[in-house]
């Protein structure tokens, strides 16, 4: 039977892999995404990080490689990101038409929403998936029914806390630092488990990642993308919230 309490806090995370272990499974809420009416529970959100990390795999990314991901405030970006840290790939939020979000190779694999499907011209090995409908081109991947029909399985990838998470600002910054800053954004923002945590910055900037997709998966609360009315308990950026962590004091 599934609990409804928040999951405990991890003891010692080394990787981003560790805030989704299957033991962190339970009913409470992880995500909300209020304008488009949506959440998961932690334990649909850990389910859906491994189904989403297959899919990846699918497409060919592997450990060391960038996925490029809108920064839109929904779930599937958030996903993705977690997804593709169980490969040991590194995120890069914010993909441009070119399809690279970095300097150097393109991303192997770039997920956007239905309507900039027809931006992106890819060049050979390097993959378009959107989500938000179904794509008008063959080669271009279904996210939420490849997402939907994947086997939810642990990936067999070994990720080490200097492995790349996240590419942004022209720099990479690996597990560990993600998780380092998280932990600095929980203790400053004085996050608790269950509370909302209200992510109101981009998520182009390396602070907003680390304080609103990861702090609150660390410690059990609960990341909201918010609507016109929302308040929550902590705001990632400036708010209405009481309490705040500013993105850019974390790095």
């Amino acid at each position: 039977m599934t609990s409804d309490a928040p999951p405990p806090r991890p003891a010692d995370p080394t990787v981003l892999g560790d805030l989704v272990a299957r033991d962190r499974r339970t009913s409470a809420p992880a995500l909300r995404a209020e304008d488009a009416g949506r959440s998961y529970s932690y334990h649909d959100f850990v389910t859906t990080t491994y189904k989403a990390g297959n899919v990846l795999r699918y497409l060919g990314v592997r450990g060391g490689e960038t996925v490029a991901v809108a920064s839109d405030p929904q779930p599937e970006p958030v996903l993705a990101f977690y997804g593709a840290a169980q490969l040991g790939a590194a995120t890069a939020f914010g993909p441009d038409p070119a399809g690279s979000a970095d300097a150097g190779d393109p991303p192997r694999a770039t997920l956007v929403g239905v309507d900039r499907e027809p931006e992106f011209d890819l060049p050979p090995g390097r993959k378009l998936a959107i989500y938000g409908g179904p794509p008008e081109r063959p080669a271009t991947t279904h996210w939420e029914q490849e997402v939907w029909s994947e086997n939810p399985a642990v990936h067999p990838a070994t990720v080490a806390a200097d492995d790349p998470a996240l590419r942004a600002d022209g720099r990479t910054y690996s597990h560990r630092e993600l998780l380092e800053a998280a932990a600095s954004a929980v203790e400053s923002g004085e996050m608790e488990a269950g509370e909302s945590v209200v992510v109101r910055d981009s998520l182009t900037r390396p602070g907003t990642v680390a304080a609103g997709l990861v702090a609150p998966i660390l410690v059990g609360a609960v990341i909201v993308f918010p609507g016109p009315d929302t308040v929550g308990d902590v705001a990632v950026g400036g708010g209405p919230e009481e309490r705040s962590v500013a993105p850019g004091d974390l790095f």
